[in-house]
């Protein structure tokens, strides 16, 4: 994966964490908070920056770097000072992966149709939160016990909106088995069309997993 500029707002165990963990990525990092005495819990070799802020306070934000910024992850312990920052980053900054952290989760489906992937409090780790800030990258669900078979969630790329999405299938080796779509899932079907936002999970072979990879970047042209 490609090294990138991510801004972590909230300090907190879940925003301490995901700056750890994409920083000992090799990502850039800079990650904010109301409170100086929260990046007490950082490292010492932690490489990233600390800027003592509010992430819906746009000067703020341009000292964290959001203008060469690739992903934001508001992680604070509010949903209001979450969604607030991650509309300033989606639709001021065009930032192009954003995602809020959230208590109340009948709002998600309001924030996902703006553009803004959200997680709520109940189901929140870091992992969750790494995959809706790389969704380019499949992640494994689950793995049958011989390694065999996964089950693999990933953002479906924009080339396959419009297009039938058992042509992403191949028999034997990888099927559609779901679709997330606006926050509902449904059953993979020959009826099924893609969308922008589309997540999609299929059943693969480990030993096909690169073979997936190339036909979903591909896209349906090149798979003709």
């Amino acid at each position: 994966m490609a090294r990138v500029h991510v801004i972590v707002v909230g300090c907190g165990r879940v925003g301490r964490e995901l700056a750890m963990a994409l920083d000992r990525d090799g990502h850039s990092v800079s990650v904010m908070d109301k409170d100086r005495n929260a990046f007490h819990e950082l490292p010492e070799g932690f490489s990233g920056k600390a800027i003592v802020g509010f992430g819906f306070d746009r000067g703020h934000l341009e000292q964290a770097g959001i203008d060469e910024a690739d992903a934001v992850a508001a992680v604070t312990n509010g949903d209001n000072s979450n969604i607030l920052t991650a509309r300033i980053a989606r639709m001021t900054y065009d930032v192009p992966y954003v995602v809020a952290r959230i208590y109340d989760p009948r709002r998600a489906v309001i924030y996902r149709q703006l553009g803004i992937a959200t997680v709520a409090a109940v189901a929140w780790t870091t992992d969750q939160v790494l995959r809706r800030l790389f969704p380019e990258s499949s992640v494994a669900e689950w793995t049958d016990p011989s390694g065999t078979v996964s089950l693999v969630e990933r953002a479906l790329p924009d080339t396959w909106a419009g297009r039938k999405l058992t042509e992403l299938e191949e028999a034997g080796r990888f099927r559609l088995v779901a679709l997330t779509r606006g926050g509902q899932a449904r059953l993979g079907g020959p009826e099924l069309v893609g969308q922008e936002g589309d997540i999609v999970h299929l059943m693969v072979r480990q030993d096909a997993r690169a073979e997936m990879e190339a036909r979903m970047a591909g896209g349906p042209e090149l798979n003709r």
